[in-house]
C-alpha cells in the first residue's frame, strides 16, 4: 500500500509558505489551470493541448481513487492556497510491484526555490516507507534543469530513447533515470 504521510510544511527560498499535501476534490480548478498553464508555456511534459474540465475532473477521479486504494502516493505543492506543483509516484504491477513509476511539475514562477526538490524529498521517503525498491522517470534530454534536481537526488541514467518527443516540431531525446531505494 502507497500511502503518504503528508501534510507537512516549509519555508521556500523566496520566503513563502509552502504545504506539501494530498490533493483533494476541491484541488479540481486549480490543477486544471495548472496543467494548462504548462500546455500554454510549452513546458516539458507530453500534453500539448489544453485540458478541458471534463478530462481534468475524469483524470482527478481516477487518481483519488489510487491514492485511496493504495496504488499511487499523491502530492501536491500549496503556496497562498493554491497548488503550484504536482507530484506522484505509481506502483507498477505483477512482477514489477516493487518499481513506482515517479511524476513531478512545478508551475513557471514557483521553480528554482525548492519546491521541486522538496517534493520530490517526501516522494522518495514515502516510497521507501511503502516498501519500493527502485523509482523510475522520464525527462526530456534537452531539461537540464529537470535532470540536474534529479541527479542531485541520486537519480541515475539508466538510457536514453533518441528522438523519443517530437514537440514543436522537432525531436528531443527521452532520458530514463532510476533510484535504488
Amino acid at each position: 500500500m502507497l500511502k503518504a504521510k503528508v501534510p507537512r510544511e516549509f519555508v521556500a527560498k523566496d520566503g513563502r509558505k509552502v504545504v506539501l499535501r494530498k490533493p483533494r476534490w476541491e484541488d479540481l480548478d486549480d490543477l486544471l489551470d495548472f496543467i494548462n498553464s504548462l500546455v500554454e508555456e510549452s513546458a516539458d511534459i507530453m500534453r500539448e493541448t489544453p485540458v478541458t474540465t471534463k478530462e481534468e475532473a475524469e483524470w482527478l477521479e481516477r487518481r483519488l481513487a489510487s491514492i485511496a486504494k493504495g496504488e499511487t502516493i499523491g502530492v501536491v505543492a500549496e503556496v497562498d492556497g493554491k497548488v503550484v506543483g504536482n507530484s506522484e509516484v505509481g506502483r507498477r504491477g505483477g512482477s514489477m510491484s516493487h518499481v513506482g513509476g515517479l511524476g513531478i511539475a512545478v508551475k513557471k514562477g514557483y521553480r528554482g526555490i525548492g519546491i521541486g526538490k522538496e517534493l520530490m524529498k517526501t516522494l522518495i521517503g514515502e516510497s521507501r516507507k511503502a516498501g519500493l525498491k527502485v523509482l523510475v522517470l522520464d525527462v526530456f534530454g534537452s531539461n537540464t534543469v529537470a535532470k540536474s534536481l534529479y541527479s542531485k537526488m541520486g537519480f541515475k541514467d539508466a538510457g536514453r530513447i533518441p528522438r523519443g518527443v517530437f514537440k514543436k516540431g522537432k525531436y528531443i531525446d527521452l532520458l530514463r533515470m532510476t533510484l535504488e531505494l
